[in-house]
């Protein structure tokens, strides 16, 4: 009998491959697969279901191996964990594999829809924004405690370091420290974040 059914457990180098026929018997069963190797021993393989969790790479691959002729599925991670062995074993690639290519087949497992490489690109620039938007609010929030510290109180509000630039003017002593504080982190500022208000393409 052939294989009916493929499990993919994914990684960065190393992958490991658990694939079963119509009865549920296994036929391949490879724990170490270099990542170099993988579509070409895919590729190999008569047109089957192929099971992988919706981690990091899971749809790049599902579209490469969609052009072999498979039908792919994704799956959370959080869903297959039922189906992973334990015991003496404990948890291990081949164990994962195995429990994927389990997860795949149930009638009620429930499908993460696979994203071509526009939706993947447009979700990487939000992800990359989002990632500037937090660190602004670190450092403003940093700044904002190095100043009190010094007795200078800033709004809560992030967008007050820009209107901020025209009206500093410390007008004692004792705020050349702060002032030196506020100028050293703005420029820090300017140079290591792009713009955050402007829109995003959908």
């Amino acid at each position: 009998m052939s294989i009916v059914t493929v499990g993919i457990d994914l990684a960065k180098t190393v992958f490991a491959v658990h694939g079963v026929d119509a009865a549920g018997k296994p036929l391949l069963v490879k724990p170490r697969v270099a990542r170099d190797q993988l579509a070409m021993l895919i590729a190999e393989l008569p047109p089957c279901l192929i099971g992988m969790e919706a981690c990091s790479g899971a749809h790049h691959w599902a579209r490469l191996f969609r052009v072999h002729g498979h039908t792919v599925k994704l799956m959370a991670p959080r869903l297959v964990a039922p189906y992973r062995m334990s015991g003496k074993r404990g948890k291990n690639d081949a164990a994962d594999a195995a429990a994927i290519c389990e997860a795949v087949t149930r009638p009620n497992m429930r499908f993460v829809p696979i994203k071509d490489e526009h939706q993947q690109a447009i979700l990487c620039l939000h992800r990359t924004r989002q990632g500037f938007v937090e660190e602004r609010t670190a450092v403003y929030n940093r700044l904002r405690g190095l100043l009190a510290e010094l007795g200078v109180v800033l709004p809560q509000k992030t967008g007050y370091e820009g209107r901020s630039e025209r009206t500093w003017n410390p007008s004692r002593a004792g705020q050349i420290g702060a002032s030196a504080i506020y100028w050293s982190t703005l420029v820090a500022w300017r140079i290591g974040w792009p713009s955050t208000t402007e829109p995003l393409p959908t």
